[in-house]
């Protein structure tokens, strides 16, 4: 009875088996290169744009900083506690900030050679012009 079942759907299945056309395959495998590249877009512009928010208040912070340093060739021994303890934590941020700037831009170059290998892999593949 099993033999019977099996043999009937195998010669269901040999009759009914169909591929899709060329075009349909190419557009499938071109929607699933846009999602990647996509996504990397999208990465590499958050990053971005992290990276620009990031450097404009390291400079607000290193502009503080200055302020609270003074400009006397002694003023390191004069210093209020205050200005030391500003001094500190100035620092502390500044240190924080520039570390996070550099992980960002080696994150958004390797990005950005993720994309780069994604469109070498995929020549016949023409990526959206970016929106403006």
């Amino acid at each position: 009875m099993f033999q019977l079942l099996s043999r009937t759907r195998a010669q269901k299945s040999e009759r009914d088996f169909r591929v899709r056309s060329a075009g349909r395959d190419l557009d499938t495998d071109r929607l699933r290169v846009s999602s990647i590249l996509g996504a990397l877009d999208t990465s590499i512009r958050e990053a971005e744009q992290e990276q620009s928010g990031l450097s404009r208040r390291v400079e607000d912070v290193l502009a503080r900083a200055a302020v609270t340093f003074g400009n006397g060739t002694d003023e390191y021994l004069e210093r209020d506690a205050l200005d030391s303890h500003h001094q500190t934590l100035f620092g502390n941020e500044i240190s924080n900030g520039q570390r996070r700037l550099q992980e960002l831009a080696t994150t958004i170059a390797h990005f950005k050679f993720l994309k780069a290998a994604l469109l070498s892999r995929f020549p016949d593949f023409k990526p959206p012009a970016p929106a403006a």
